[in-house]
């Protein structure tokens, strides 16, 4: 007996019949559903036809939990030609069935311009809260979890559904990786790594963004991981210090950077007395004699570590724990540069206006000769005083220019890694304290080919998801207990 209804988004009848003549090599595959938007499509025989307003939306999962009628439910999520492996499906039946899975997903090939690459994609772990988390576009539901948590949903969303339906039948079942290639997909998003990774952030997509944190919100409370926006109060008085702020740099090789970042830094005007302390990882490009170069002004301290097993957190460490690092610490990336001379006064001013232990603002995004592009302004709005803590979860970074407090730094310290150092210190003061944010642009990010994001391969880009969604999962458990 057939064990898997299937439904596929028509858009194409070209690209679905082909789909279609696939699936149907296999004998496991009973109904076959059409989820389209365009009434105006052909039939097509053998197939039944659903109008949705899209795959995403939380009345296309209710049609789709409607049907479902075998033991499996298989989701299609691409609207162009699926390649099954052989025996693929069979496969991943053995799998979902042997691991009693709510929804089972595998590695896939990417097939770009008719060349076909490997796409392994990871384990889904308890943090594993991003909406944009890489199933690849071929997922199996277990009907009886597809049609319990579709039950259980009771928001309507446009761009959310799919998202909420996840997180749904992830709090009673195992979403299963198979780690072996069973498919070939289409891939339609060539850009690279460095521009993909500010989609969230889009201005465009501010709309999507608010459905998806309100799904992943009530998550959170379903889960017993929510958290009240109720904070801790900063007291400032904490110990003696010689300045007021530190801007702290790490840096390794960016000689065509890093004067620009100093210039930027010694220019600022405040009320109070500020340092930079630059913390040069070994250079070997030059990098040490651009700095040598400022080296008759006070404000700047020029470390080179005795150590040689520094990423950027372990660099930041050394900054923060120096005898003259200021009350606060403020970050600068040595690529970038501060947008005006009064960024580091507003950035001291909002920790003391906002009783707050950490500070984000807001960065303009521009090319190496600092004229803006796409997508423009990063302002973070999704970080509000009610749901930051909680919508911080679900999104891959807070924002720069980041400050901190430094009595509660130097407490928690900073992870020896080289990404996503900041977004674990982001979650883990959160918990605790309120995090500031100005969202005026006071920022440059400069994006160019040797930004460590730049153009990261498949692999690379896995670990770095792999450890963030671990990041989450320790900040979960903390939040539940």
């Amino acid at each position: 007996m057939p064990e898997i209804n299937v439904f596929l988004l028509y858009t194409q009848q070209e690209q679905v019949v082909k789909t279609i003549d696939d699936l149907k090599q296999s004998q496991s595959v009973g109904k076959i559903y059409l989820l389209t938007p365009d009434a105006s499509l052909p039939e097509i025989d053998g197939c039944e036809i659903i109008a949705v307003d899209s795959m995403q939306s939380t009345a296309a999962i209710r049609k789709v939990a409607e049907k479902a009628d075998t033991e499996y439910a298989l989701v299609y999520t691409k609207p162009t030609v699926l390649q099954l492996g052989y025996f693929a499906l069979e496969r991943m039946l053995r799998i979902a069935d042997d691991s009693q899975a709510g929804m089972a997903y595998s590695d896939y090939y990417a097939e770009t311009d008719g060349e076909k690459k490997n796409n392994p994609v990871i384990d889904y772990q308890e943090g594993s809260l991003r909406d944009d988390f890489n199933f690849g576009s071929l997922l199996l539901y277990r009907s009886q979890a597809l049609k319990e948590a579709a039950s259980r949903m009771d928001a309507e969303y446009r761009f959310a559904g799919l998202y909420d339906l996840r997180l749904k039948v992830s709090q009673k079942h195992s979403l299963v990786h198979i780690n072996e290639f069973l498919y070939t997909e289409i891939e339609e998003d060539t850009r690279a790594s460095g521009q993909k990774i500010f989609d969230y952030v889009n201005p465009k997509n501010r709309e999507v963004q608010i459905e998806m944190e309100k799904a992943c919100t009530q998550h959170l409370k379903d889960i017993g991981a929510y958290l009240e926006p109720t904070f801790k109060a900063v007291e400032f008085d904490k110990g003696y210090f010689e300045y007021e702020a530190s801007v702290i740099i790490p840096v390794r090789n960016r000689v065509k950077t890093i004067r620009d970042a100093v210039v930027s830094v010694l220019r600022q005007k405040t009320t109070f007395p500020f340092n930079l302390i630059i913390i040069d990882n070994h250079s070997t490009d030059g990098t040490t004699e651009v700095i040598d170069e400022f080296k008759n002004d006070n404000r700047l301290i020029h470390i080179v570590p005795d150590r040689n097993d520094l990423g950027i957190g372990g660099c930041w460490n050394t900054g923060v724990h120096h005898a003259k690092c200021g009350k606060f610490a403020v970050q600068l990336d040595s690529d970038d540069v501060y947008s005006g001379d009064d960024t580091l006064q507003r950035i001291v001013d909002a920790f003391y206006a906002q009783n707050c232990a950490m500070v984000v603002g807001s960065y303009q995004m521009t090319d190496f000769a600092m004229n803006p592009i796409p997508p423009g302004i990063i302002d973070h709005r999704e970080w509000t005083p009610e749901n930051g803590r909680n919508n911080a979860l679900r999104i891959n970074g807070l924002g720069a220019p980041r400050a901190f407090y430094t009595p509660v730094l130097r407490e928690i310290k900073v992870p020896n890694t080289s990404y996503g150092e900041d977004y674990a210190l982001g979650l883990n003061i959160s918990r605790h304290y309120q995090i500031g944010r100005v969202y005026d642009v006071l920022y440059l990010c400069r994006r160019w080919d040797d930004n460590s994001d730049a153009s990261l391969d498949v692999v690379k880009m896995n670990g770095h998801n792999l450890y963030k969604d671990r990041i989450r999962t320790w900040e979960l458990q903390a939040r539940k207990s």
